[in-house]
């Protein structure tokens, strides 16, 4: 496919995209399943004009007067990728499956391109509906959060400490040139290339060798803030495909007990065979048999650490699903804070007396952060909230330095604060 000819794709699956409201994920998949003459490098290179379209949405629809997916794809060209207006009206050529040529209209608002006299939401492309809570989060940096929301996402690695050292990943990847992370000392970062994407990972040696495992930074960080121990029992509470399990495994030395479960079952399918790739041989994974039943009964009340990665609203992955701060709705936000109170008041009944309870989600809402840790502070009078420079300089090396990115109960991750996704982290001890 000539590039002309992709960016025509793109504009027919961001319309598939807009009219029935779907997942980007899945709108690709099904154009690339009906266009089997696009080979590997054509489906990446649409794939990464349609996020990138997705992530300025709201400022190219602004700058060029129209909600259309042209509009956006043009919008993108000119205001994310910088690509001269000459360039872009080569692009459109209206010939071998290319857009359309430019029309003077779109001439006109690609020559005066600037989303500068936009409102705030709109410059940060976050739904208007959500704006407030954003600027709650951030105050006058609101709009800089969000931009750099809007930007593309690095690829990240956790080095498996039960299988290899940082250094001997960093060598064995030399030539896919790795930076260390600047935060976790298990870290390998990766930038991504011009078509927006990362190299392929789970290709290499290393990781079929269980050398290490795909993970954003942010994540390995607020994992390892939860201060699991050697010998510790552990309840990863909302495990899914155990990303976090792993993770504590490694920082748990396989010693001690570790327990995996999600009330969605099916969720837990791909951990097994990370497990075995990982050399884990603590974690015990419980399957709910049905939504009332509590696999964990046995072990109530024991629990060294609970770790809750609570289900909620993904704000803090936007960089990797642009798409679905679109779909994101009110109603969605109010089920994703009943959930988080459940899920919070189970954690509460597994944990023993003086243990932990870390509570963690990929958001950059109050109302899914401080707000929740506040609502179950009242319920919940035997608990108390671990001030957030404790967390830092009692881990296994002092993060003091994060100390500034602290909220009311804990401690709020972000893209342009700490070059992760947006993770947040709370830790509540119970009373003796």
């Amino acid at each position: 496919m000539t590039p002309a000819a992709r960016i025509s794709a793109a504009i027919e699956v961001l319309q598939d995209i807009i009219e029935r409201r779907r997942p980007a994920v899945d709108a690709l998949k099904d154009w690339g399943l009906s266009r089997r003459f696009a080979g590997s490098k054509d489906r990446a290179a649409v794939a990464s004009l349609v996020y990138d379209a997705l992530r300025r949405k709201a400022s190219s629809s602004y700058a060029m007067a129209s909600e259309e997916p042209r509009a956006l794809v043009l919008g993108m060209l000119m205001g994310l990728r910088g690509l001269p207006l000459a360039e872009i009206a080569a692009l459109c050529s209206g010939e071998n499956h290319a857009p359309a040529p430019l029309s003077a209209d779109e001439t006109a608002l690609l020559t005066a391109f600037s989303d500068d006299d936009a409102p705030d939401w709109i410059r940060a492309d976050v739904p208007e509906w959500l704006w407030t809570a954003f600027e709650a989060a951030f105050g006058a940096m609101a709009v800089e959060e969000a931009r750099a929301l809007a930007a593309r996402a690095p690829v990240d690695l956790r080095v498996n400490r039960l299988k290899a050292s940082r250094d001997a990943v960093l060598k064995d990847l030399a030539h896919l040139q790795p930076e260390e992370g600047a935060w976790s000392p298990d870290a390998l970062r990766f930038q991504p290339g011009h078509d927006g994407r990362g190299p392929s990972l789970q290709t290499e040696a290393p990781f079929f060798a269980g050398a290490f495992e795909i993970q954003d930074e942010g994540s390995q960080l607020v994992t390892l803030l939860a201060g699991a121990k050697p010998g510790d029992t552990v309840i990863d509470l909302c495990a899914g495909a155990g990303g976090k399990t792993l993770a504590l495994a490694a920082l748990m030395a396989n010693r001690g007990n570790l327990y995996a479960t999600d009330l969605d079952s099916r969720r837990l399918a791909p951990l097994h065979d990370r497990l075995a790739r990982s050399g884990a041989d603590i974690v015990d994974i419980r399957i709910p048999r049905s939504r009332g039943h509590e696999p964990l009964a046995d072990v109530a009340g024991q629990a060294d650490l609970v770790l809750v990665d609570a289900p909620c609203t993904g704000s803090g992955t936007w960089r990797r699903n642009p798409d679905a701060k679109w779909r994101v709705r009110p109603g969605a936000l109010a089920e994703r804070i009943k959930d988080q109170a459940e899920v919070l008041a189970r954690a509460a009944r597994l944990v023993k007396p003086g243990g932990r309870v870390a509570y963690i989600t990929c958001s950059m809402l109050p109302e899914e952060n401080d707000e929740a840790i506040r609502a179950f502070l009242g319920r919940h009078q035997g608990f108390a909230a671990v001030a957030p420079i404790d967390v830092l300089t009692g881990a296994e090396s002092d993060f003091s330095l994060l100390a500034r990115f602290a909220t009311e109960f804990g401690l709020q991750l972000s893209p342009r604060r700490t070059g992760t996704d947006g993770f947040y982290l709370a830790c509540l001890r119970r009373g003796d």
